[in-house]
């Protein structure tokens, strides 16, 4: 999967529905979450998320991309989501596994949400 892919495939993620979120993530998969019980196994996780409302824009910075061995990806970023105004920042990873060609699956993820300083803290 070249790099544009990854992206496009992490991002929806982010914004696909429900079925799309089932088809990409493994059930095998882990996932660490700042929610209750912060640490998913793969159907938790699934269900966890495909019962959440999805962001409308997803904004990856500072990505980066590592093929450590053939048919594993892992990916690491900031992101910025926002809907309705709300918005949510958090520094993520991924990791990906190719079942067969051109077909990947979620296999961890992990989100911890960015920590803003306040303006008290500011000099700290």
């Amino acid at each position: 999967m070249d790099d544009d892919r990854v992206w496009s495939f992490e991002k929806s993620l982010w914004t696909g529905g429900a079925d799309h979120y089932r088809e990409l993530v493994d059930n095998e998969c882990l996932m660490a979450l700042p929610q209750p019980p912060y640490v998913f196994t793969g159907r938790q996780a699934i269900e966890a998320v495909a019962n959440t409302p999805r962001w409308a824009n997803v904004e990856i910075d500072n990505g980066q991309i590592a093929r450590p061995q053939e048919g594993l990806i892992v990916i690491a970023y900031t992101v910025k989501a926002t809907k309705d105004g709300e918005t949510y920042e958090a520094h993520c990873t991924s990791t990906y596994r190719r079942l067969a060609h051109e077909e990947w699956r979620v296999v961890q993820h992990q989100q911890t949400p960015r920590l803003v300083a306040s303006a008290a803290n500011k000099d700290v």
